[in-house]
Parts: C-alpha cells; structure tokens; sequence
C-alpha cells in the first residue's frame, strides 16, 4: 500500500458486473478531478486467445482444465510487479487485450492479441485496476497487499452466470453449450482463485435478485436492477457513515452490523455516496505528501 501512490482495484468474476462499477468510479474521478492510471486485468493473460484455445484443447484430451481463472492462464507475478512498481514510483509499464475486431482494427492486428507494451501515463494520481484478479493471493504471489482499495462485485452465482451466459452469446458470439461448457470446466479455478478474493475485500457490493434465477442456463433475459437488492458489506473501514446512508438511500436497511443492503435501482447512487469519501481520502492524502500541506478538494 502507498499514500502517494495509492491503487484501488475492483475485483470480479466474468459477468460479476465489474464494468458497471468502472463506470461509476470514473465518474468519481471526474468529479475529484482525479487523474488516473487504467489497467485492464485482461492484459495479464499468458496466453493470445489462439494460444489460450489450443492449450484449452490439449487439457482437455488429457483430461484437465485450464481457464482464465487459474493461475496457469495469468501473469500473477508481473501484475503483482506493476502494482508493487506503481505504489513504490508511480510508474510501470502495461499492455492492452484486444477483445474485438474495433479494438484491434487502430493497431493492426487480429482480437485476442496483445499491444506492445509501453509506459504509464506520467504524473497519474492513483491506478485503477479491474478484472479478475485484483486481490488474488497465491503461496508465490500477493497482489492484494497492494491494493489501498479493494472493491469486490459478486452477484450471487445463478446471477453472475445469467449474466455470463447473455453477454458471451450476445456479445461475443459464443453458443450456450460454450459458455455452460466453460464456466464447468473453469470451476475449480474459480474457487481456488476468485472466490476468496472476496473475504480481502474493503467492500463487496453483491446483487441479490428478488425473481427466481434457479435454472440459470435457460434464463433469457437478465434480473433489473430494480428486482434486486445490492447487499453491501464494509471491512476494515473506519468511520463508516451508516446514519446517513440510511437517510440517503430510501428502502436501505443494515442486516448486519457491518452490512447494508439498498434497492437494486439505487445501486449507482450507494456505490457515489459509499466510494467517493474513500477515494477522495486517498487523493487528499496523496496530495497532502506531495505539496506538505492541507488540500481542498471538490466535494
């Protein structure tokens, strides 16, 4: 961790709903005038999707798994690298996953490969991660010890794999079998790697729908916000303000000491009342080291 570099990561599953979080911090950013580092998990895989589809293959004939879950598949070593880099200097270098045919079009090259890599912006004021990774924790690697915020997104599972299911078919052209096929065979990975990286969090927010998602593989459309409830859970924060989140978010309730749950459509506003003190503590402190003195920031 680092006051005059600090990072913050969203960490999440495939279809957890990570980007709609990116979204919402980028407008915190914006609004604390905040300069940023992005990072794209993605850009950590080992493996080009030709690379990662043929080893696919191979496992498969010898009877094992590999997914970009795993540690296999992933770089753990130089995203702890960046991150440890970034808190000690502020620098670091980085490169880009090309998902689709736009995005590879500006550098010549097919999706599914990577982008040379080249310098971070210079003079960022913190680095953001999201993906899949952002504290993961292995006997030879420790990302998470980096992370000044740490922010998990964690559907529960029928709807984290519903919302999987339409966005790979939808969007990415993939069959259901593929896509049912794949989150079996990623399973093991996703327990050993993702799922614990959700007891280092400094706050989950998980989406809990109100509709019945018991046969996730033959839903056909994704739960709204609106019939769901976001279940938010704070740890290792101090001074957590839950009188006047409570006054803030009309239908909030606390279920635990620790624990506030707010209607799905009031999901954005939870996430800008919640995230925006914290990360404007970290710029405070970080500017408050670089100038040596007391900094305003817009509210």
């Amino acid at each position: 961790m680092s006051q005059k570099h600090p990072i913050i990561a969203i960490t999440g599953s495939s279809g957890a709903g990570t980007t709609t979080t990116t979204n919402a911090i980028k407008h915190i950013f914006r609004s604390l005038e905040a300069n940023a580092a992005f990072v794209e998990g993605d850009s950590f895989h080992r493996f080009t999707r030709p690379e990662m589809d043929k080893l696919k293959r191979e496992a498969l004939q010898e009877g094992k798994h590999i997914s970009y879950f795993g540690q296999e598949a992933n770089d753990f070593e130089g995203l702890e690298t960046l991150f440890a880099e970034y808190g000690e200097h502020g620098t670091g270098k980085l490169r880009r996953y090309l998902h689709t045919f736009d995005e590879a079009v500006p550098y010549n090259q097919l999706p599914g490969t990577f982008t040379p890599y080249q310098d971070l912006e210079p003079s960022s004021d913190m680095l953001f991660y999201e993906g899949l990774h952002g504290g993961v924790v292995t006997d030879e690697h420790d990302v998470a010890k980096h992370v000044d915020l740490l922010i998990g997104m964690v559907p529960i599972v029928n709807l984290e794999w519903i919302q999987k299911m339409i966005r790979d078919t939808n969007e990415r052209g993939h069959s259901r079998e593929a896509v049912m096929t794949s989150i079996v065979r990623s399973m093991d990975d996703y327990i050993t790697h993702i799922t614990p990286q959700f007891s280092r969090t400094h706050i989950n927010f998980q989406r809990v729908p109100t509709v019945d998602t018991s046969n996730p593989f033959s839903a056909k459309d994704i739960p709204s916000l609106d019939e769901s409830f976001v279940v938010i859970r704070f740890r290792g924060i101090d001074n957590v303000d839950f009188p006047y989140y409570l006054q803030m978010i009309d239908g909030s309730f606390m279920s635990r000491v620790n624990t506030l749950v707010v209607p799905g459509g009031k999901m954005g506003l939870a996430m800008e009342l919640v995230l925006t003190p914290l990360i404007k503590d970290l710029l405070v402190k970080k500017r408050a080291l670089e100038n040596m003195a007391p900094v305003d920031l817009p509210i």
